[in-house]
């Protein structure tokens, strides 16, 4: 049986984290130091957003009780104390920091910077809308950030742009499967969410994914306009198109009543209330990204030997 200690930094979403490894990777510059430079971004960025996970939990212990979902977290089942909560908070934090700073400032200055974006969001911006996306968007830019600060690899305007984008496009199916189980199960909301409608959303989703396909193309286009280092990465454009269109199914309220009815064991919401659970369960979304993984490694090594000059 798992720990409510381990629980409640809530390792399912630490997926999320695994974008530092996007600096070497899009950068075709995957050597040892770039990789044990972005692991240890990646830990130092486990450990902060799970210590604002505790203090989040703790901010909304009371909210979270009457939540059909959330009721059941380790701090607001009584299963990890508050006091606990906030002294594995405060380790946590105190960690990354100092470590991050030992190993770059600019890394550390990106742990410190995440983490009064952190504050910000759980104190006010949670709680304002269409600030509290952003908010969420910004979180992911400092993760890829952290990635090349950690491995000392600049970093692409169009990589930083098409993370802001794809975040927000993950925000805004988010606020969706929020809006929807809500409605449905006509329980207690949460005063941002009586600010969104679905139209609005719609609408939202419709730039946002727009601006993720276009800078990832234009990223991908090759160094003639500040992108990858070879336009042979246009090969990849596909399996992103798929994985946001994808997504976008999986958000679908037609899908979802359709996978409830067929007995997939679906949520209410849909899966994209927890974005970080359906790179883990979505088969076509892991297939989708194994593709895109496999796609860049192999234009990598043509690319090494000389196979291809660009």
């Amino acid at each position: 049986m798992k720990s409510p200690y381990l629980a409640a930094l809530r390792p399912r979403q630490w997926t999320k984290n695994l974008i530092v490894f996007a600096a070497p990777l899009f950068a075709f510059s995957i050597t040892l130091e770039t990789i044990l430079g972005s692991l240890l971004a990646f830990v130092l960025f486990c450990a902060a957003s799970s210590s604002f996970y505790l203090l989040n939990d703790i901010v909304d212990v009371e909210s979270d009780r009457k939540h059909p979902v959330k009721c059941k977290r380790p701090i607001a089942s009584g299963a990890v104390s508050i006091p606990v909560a906030i002294a594995m908070a405060v380790i946590l934090l105190g960690g990354a920091v100092i470590i991050g700073w030992w190993r770059s400032r600019w890394l550390g200055a990106t742990i410190i910077s995440y983490a009064l974006l952190q504050v910000a969001y759980n104190l006010k911006l949670k709680r304002t809308v269409i600030l509290d996306v952003v908010a969420i968007a910004m979180g992911f830019v400092f993760r890829a950030y952290a990635g090349g600060a950690a491995t000392r690899i600049p970093l692409s305007p169009w990589f930083l742009l098409c993370t802001g984008m794809l975040a927000l496009f993950l925000g805004v199916e988010k606020r969706k499967a929020e809006l929807r189980l809500i409605k449905i199960s006509g329980g207690k909301t949460r005063a941002v969410l009586r600010r969104y409608s679905f139209g609005l959303l719609e609408r939202m989703e419709s730039v946002v994914t727009t601006g993720a396909i276009l800078t990832y193309a234009l990223w991908s286009s090759g160094p003639q306009v500040g992108g990858a280092s070879t336009p042979w990465m246009m090969v990849t454009l596909p399996f992103v198109m798929y994985g946001i269109f994808r997504y976008q199914l999986l958000s679908d309220p037609e899908e979802i009543s359709r996978r409830n009815e067929a007995g997939h064991h679906g949520e209410l919401g849909g899966q994209s209330e927890r974005p970080e659970e359906v790179l883990l369960k979505d088969r076509p979304i892991l297939l989708t990204v194994v593709g895109w993984v496999l796609t860049t490694a192999a234009i990598l090594w043509f690319k090494t030997n000389g196979i291809i000059i660009r």
